[in-house]
C-alpha cells in the first residue's frame, strides 16, 4: 500500500485513516443493506485490522442482528447521519467501510455481489462478478 485510505462522512465530522489494504470488496444486495442506501444495494470495502484504523469523531451506532447470529454494529455521523462503517460481534478484528465515503472512491474495485438472492430487477450488477446468494462462507 502507498497510501492509506482516508474518508468520512459528509460533513467532517467523522473521519477515519487506514493503514492496510482492504482483503474483501463487495456489493451487498441484502434487504437490510437496500434500505439503509436507499437505493438497490451497498458497497464496502472490509479491512483485516481494526488495530491500524484511526478514527476521528464520535460515531453513533445501531446493531441489527447478522444471519450469523451475532450483532453488526453501524456507524453513522450524529451530525449529518452519513453511513460511514461497521463492525462485527462475529468478527471483532475487521473493519468495513462505505465505498461511498472514501475520499477517493476510485481507490473501489468490488470483487464479488453478495445477497444476490434479494436482488432488485432494476438493480444491475457488472455480470463479470461473482454474486452469491449469501455472503461467502454463510451457510447458504
Amino acid at each position: 500500500m502507498t497510501t492509506p485510505y482516508t474518508g468520512g462522512c459528509a460533513c467532517g465530522s467523522l473521519r477515519y485513516e487506514i493503514e492496510s489494504d482492504p482483503v474483501f470488496s463487495n456489493h451487498c444486495q441484502c434487504t437490510d443493506c437496500r434500505k439503509r442506501s436507499g437505493t438497490g444495494h451497498s458497497s464496502y470495502l472490509t479491512f483485516p485490522n481494526r488495530s491500524a484504523v484511526t478514527v476521528r469523531g464520535a460515531a453513533k451506532t445501531w446493531a441489527i442482528r447478522a444471519d450469523s447470529g451475532y450483532d453488526k454494529h453501524h456507524a453513522f455521523c450524529p451530525a449529518c447521519g452519513t453511513p460511514v462503517y461497521l463492525t462485527f460481534d462475529a468478527m471483532p478484528g475487521i473493519f468495513t467501510i462505505h465505498a461511498s465515503s472514501l475520499d477517493d472512491p476510485s481507490l473501489f474495485a468490488p470483487s464479488v455481489i453478495t445477497y444476490a438472492r434479494s436482488a432488485l430487477e432494476w438493480d444491475d450488477m457488472n455480470p463479470v462478478l461473482t454474486a452469491f446468494d449469501k455472503s461467502p462462507g454463510a451457510a447458504q
